[in-house]
């Protein structure tokens, strides 16, 4: 396989989505989370995410060892160019899906890939992030709460998971799925044959 170059590829994420869309492409990464302290500089959607992904892989890749592989990456949703995280609290949820449906917005995903150096040289980094634009189908109040105080919202960039039950409510994509879901796959696997 073209991955056998790299002493151990290393997922710097806790998300089951990026996992699962990585062995989609036959990458079984090692996951290390990075618990690093997440500073932001930028408001610009696809500045942020750059940022911070690369703070993730840095982070973990300082400890591996040399020909190691670290992908780090983050996701965030955008609406008229102001940012939606993950939300605290279902009622945060509500407003965030009220914000988005009816309306198209952008999903911006940021990724770094970190390859430790062999043989006393440096390491090599690459970041770059990928943006989609996601059409919501407007919905009813019923709708937008039942959504909001369900589960699924709390831990996803803008409130919601476009794999999931909020899929009912998307009515287009112009870019990549697999970004929206948080891994721009296609776009990793081109950038890692580069290294």
């Amino acid at each position: 396989m073209e991955f056998e170059k790299f002493h151990t590829i290393v997922l710097a994420s806790a998300s089951p989505r990026r996992l699962e869309l990585l062995r989609q492409i036959g990458i079984e990464p090692e996951v290390i989370v990075s618990h690093v302290e997440e500073v932001v500089t930028s408001s610009v959607p696809g500045e942020v995410v750059m940022e911070l992904s690369r703070q993730k892989a840095e982070d973990v890749a300082k400890d591996q060892e040399p020909g190691t592989l670290v992908i780090g990456s983050d996701t965030v949703v955008a609406v008229d160019g102001r940012i939606l995280g993950k939300p605290h609290d279902h009622d945060e949820a509500e407003a965030m899906i009220r914000s988005i449906e009816g309306r198209t917005h952008q999903v911006y995903t940021g990724v770094c890939m970190v390859l430790r150096g062999t043989d006393g040289e440096g390491d090599q980094s690459m970041n770059f992030f990928d943006e989609t634009d996601v059409e919501v189908y407007p919905m009813s109040d019923e709708e937008i709460h039942d959504y909001a105080m369900s589960e699924e919202p709390m831990d996803k960039a803008g409130a919601y998971a476009v794999q999931g039950f909020f899929g009912r409510y998307i009515k287009g994509l112009r870019g990549s799925y697999a970004n929206v879901m948080g891994l721009p796959i296609s776009m990793v696997y081109q950038e890692m044959k580069k290294l």
